[in-house]
């Protein structure tokens, strides 16, 4: 499974994904060949690579023997593609080819990028401080930024979960995902994206603090299930599943009875932090009739 994300050496994007399986980082080889040669353009980088890897081919290069493809998103029209890529060591040799001013900045930039992950792995906290931070610039307010923190410890602990019960990363998730969501929200994942405008974007990005709360309680609910009954197929873990879900869903009607309106939103992240700036101008607004 890997984990897309772009990252930057000198302000030019580079994109990556990080393999969990393998614990590895790969690069977008066309990204790197345009940053060394300096390309104006993706076309460009891309010609100098195709070129470059018969060349590479042609002397029996273990490099273009072993290069791998990933599907990533294309800078032009954001569809995903699959693109060649390359892991550190195979960057290395890479740079051997291609002559470049640039060569000794980017093995520096690849050592730091490879610092960082091992950073997080031996201390967590690294990964939480620095989702915050991305979070903060994204103007997403601390309230919401520590629950959604704790959304995701409590998504990690129910994965956790399912690889003990042998649930398969991927399509099994999803649609366990998804029973958990239709559980509590009457919706399945896609018809909750659908309702906000979503399309690629995270749902739980744009949830509101009370829908992101709803949420982890049915997948807490939906870990604790599974520890006292220890489903072993998958049916079982998908019953397990809705069961989690029920429960949440179960909290959201009685919410919704006491204050009288819906908890689910239509609103997507960008429409709720307006509906917070609106809401503490017009604090401040008070604020100051009263001091004055």
């Amino acid at each position: 499974m890997a984990n897309d994300k772009v990252q930057l050496f000198e302000d030019q994007p580079i994109r990556t994904a990080w393999v969990e399986e393998e614990e590895e980082w790969y690069f977008s080889i066309v990204d790197v060949v345009g940053i060394l040669t300096e390309q104006p353009d993706i076309d460009g980088a891309r010609n100098y690579w195709k070129v470059l890897k018969n060349r590479l081919k042609e002397e029996g290069s273990q490099l273009v023997t072993n290069c791998n493809q990933l599907k990533m998103k294309s800078p032009k029209d954001g569809k995903r593609y699959n693109t060649d890529v390359a892991n550190t060591e195979q960057l290395l040799r890479l740079i051997q080819s291609i002559p470049s001013k640039k060569a000794e900045p980017f093995k520096m930039w690849l050592a730091q990028v490879g610092r960082e992950r091992i950073e997080e792995v031996i201390d967590p906290e690294l990964t939480i401080e620095r989702a915050l931070e991305t979070y903060a610039k994204k103007g997403y307010s601390r309230e919401w930024i520590n629950q959604r923190l704790q959304a995701i410890q409590v998504r990690k602990e129910l994965t956790d979960e399912w690889d003990k019960r042998g649930v398969k990363k991927g399509v099994e998730y999803a649609i366990l995902t998804d029973e958990i969501t239709k559980a509590w929200s009457g919706m399945t994942t896609r018809q909750y994206k659908n309702l906000k405008g979503l399309k690629k974007e995270n749902l739980r990005d744009n949830m509101s603090t009370l829908e992101l709360v709803l949420n982890m309680l049915a997948e807490a609910t939906t870990t604790e299930i599974s520890k006292q009954k220890q489903p072993e197929s998958f049916e079982e873990n998908r019953m397990v599943a809705i069961e989690g879900g029920e429960a949440a869903g179960e909290a959201r009607l009685a919410v919704e009875k006491r204050t009288g309106k819906p908890v689910i939103t239509n609103k997507n992240a960008a429409q709720l932090q307006d509906l917070v700036t609106g809401l503490i101008g017009t604090i401040n607004d008070n604020s100051d009739d009263q001091e004055g």
